[in-house]
């Protein structure tokens, strides 16, 4: 048998004319959602999807990729999705138990890891998925265990805040933490101006915002307020929420940050609206393409992929005709309506319409 005809081994698959710190800067450009082929290139590539080292060599490029990561109405497994809904992927079930499935939990992302927070029958848990090992992992648990918080993500840090604590289940907190990846720890941060159950948060002008929920003793908030990094202080933004209709029941608001314009979702007219920072107001940018209002947002995923934003929901509220659809637009503050894109799913597979938790990572 001449050389030719002899089969190859997988770890002869190299290019001897590179070395292996270029092949890596090469395959670090590549789109995150082929890395799972390379791993049948060769053991040696195998072994560097798995070390996590691509992700950071494409952090020191400035290389930044969406990934939705979805779990629906009657899932058992997390799904992740390719920026333009191409591709998916089946998340390695969370080793949690009943209580944990089909209980309420908050999903946020940080870096290349994804957070589910929930509770088991134990108590209150948090379960972290790592991309490169494709393996959840438990913890680490926040300082104070909590649940119906708001999150916002600045890179590899994340944000939380308020939510109701979890041993009785009735005292709402005004109390934050910060995920530090360096440690794989949680830091306190000053207090919140106001307990804040139910609501949600972002990150704007190198700040974390929240906004709305319910306060201690049950009302609505229409106030929002800020963390500053530099001061370490929270600056309250009174009526941050008048043109927000809020409504008993109702979802968080669905809000999402775009070229660093906050945008929100309402609920009960299926508009979306603009933030004005200079005027505290919003302003009308026209219909969104789902139906948000008929179950009062829930179960409906707004989110930002960085430069656009991105609803996915069903378009009808007939339990016959709801289907589930993904629109995407590139919103400019400056129009009176939207354009918005219905992305074609090559996935192939249905999903329940009805969107439980979904988190963008930006990696």
């Amino acid at each position: 048998m001449s050389s030719e005809e002899r089969p190859q081994d997988a770890d002869s698959i190299h290019n001897p004319s590179l070395s292996d710190e270029l092949e890596n800067v090469i395959f670090a450009r590549f789109p995150r959602a082929e890395y799972w082929k390379l791993g049948f290139l060769s053991k040696r590539f195998f072994s560097l999807i798995k070390s996590g080292e691509l992700f950071k060599i494409r952090k020191l490029l400035g290389f930044k990729e969406p990934s939705v990561f979805m779990l629906a109405s009657g899932d058992t497994n997390w799904w992740t999705f390719d920026r333009d809904f191409k591709s998916r992927r089946k998340l390695p079930m969370i080793p949690s138990d009943y209580n944990f499935e089909y209980g309420d939990k908050e999903s946020f992302c940080a870096g290349t890891n994804l957070f589910v927070c929930g509770k088991e029958i134990e108590g209150a848990v948090v379960w972290r998925y790592e991309l490169a090992a494709n393996l959840w992992f438990k913890g680490p648990s926040m300082t104070t265990p909590r649940c119906l918080f708001a999150s916002a993500t600045c890179g590899n840090f994340a944000f939380i805040a308020g939510g109701l604590e979890t041993e009785t289940c009735t005292t709402i907190l005004n109390s934050a933490e910060k995920y530090n990846p360096e440690t794989n720890s949680w830091e306190r941060l000053p207090n919140m101006n106001r307990r804040r159950k139910l609501f949600s948060g972002c990150f704007m002008d190198n700040r974390f915002y929240v906004m709305g929920g319910l306060g201690e003793n049950h009302n609505e908030l229409k106030c929002g307020e800020y963390y500053d990094q530099e001061t370490k202080t929270w600056t309250l933004i009174p009526n941050m929420l008048k043109d927000i209709p809020l409504s008993i029941s109702q979802s968080p608001p669905l809000i999402a940050v775009a070229k660093n314009e906050l945008y929100s979702l309402d609920s009960c007219s299926n508009e979306l609206k603009v933030y004005q920072k200079g005027s505290n107001s919003w302003k009308k940018l026209g219909p969104v393409p789902v139906r948000a209002d008929a179950q009062k947002g829930w179960g409906v995923a707004f989110k930002s992929l960085g430069n656009e934003l991105l609803v996915i929901g069903a378009t009808s509220v007939s339990s016959w005709e709801r289907a589930l659809t993904m629109y995407t637009c590139k919103p400019d503050p400056a129009m009176e309506k939207l354009k918005w894109k219905q992305i074609e799913s090559g996935s192939g597979t249905k999903i329940n319409p009805f969107i439980r938790n979904c988190a963008v990572m930006l990696a």
